[in-house]
């Protein structure tokens, strides 16, 4: 049996002034039963389960876990199908973007060689438009001419 340290009493601290107290009875006269402190600690601990409940415990934790991590792998597995499917998608389009750029190329090369002959075309064109307006030039020139005779003419007409 216990004893409190400051009362000297095997009650706890304030325990049997405090049940006096209710019942009116002065605290050395009354008598409180002995209490067993090995009982009292073993009451208080806590039971463990059995081990059968312990082995299905494990078994239901592992089975979720095992399905949880099934699940994200399947979501991880089903993204990696996803971006190759993308990548796969994107290398058509690049290798179209790619024929079309040749396709481009080739036309352009096609042009530039198309207009390579007709150049000389071209520069006897502009020749000949440089020739037109110095012949343009020229008929000017001879139209001032002309209406400089004809207003002498008619100056000498008069007289």
């Amino acid at each position: 049996m216990r004893r409190h340290p400051r009362t000297g009493s095997s009650e706890g601290p304030g325990m049997a002034a405090a049940a006096a107290a209710v019942e009116g009875v002065p605290t050395t006269h009354r008598e409180e039963p002995v209490r067993d402190d090995a009982a009292v600690e073993t009451a208080e601990e806590a039971k463990e389960p059995a081990e059968a409940d312990i082995t299905e415990l494990c078994r239901d934790m592992f089975s979720k876990m095992a399905t949880y991590l099934t699940g994200e792998l399947t979501a991880t597995s089903e993204d990696y199908k996803l971006l190759e499917n993308m990548n796969k998608l994107t290398s058509l389009k690049y290798l179209e973007m790619k024929d079309i750029a040749i396709n481009i190329s080739r036309n352009l090369k096609d042009l530039n060689q198309k207009y390579a002959g007709l150049q000389p075309y071209l520069d006897q064109i502009n020749v000949i438009e440089e020739q037109v307006a110095a012949l343009e030039q020229a008929a000017y020139k001879l139209d001032a001419y002309s209406k400089k005779l004809e207003a002498k003419y008619k100056k000498l007409e008069k007289r």
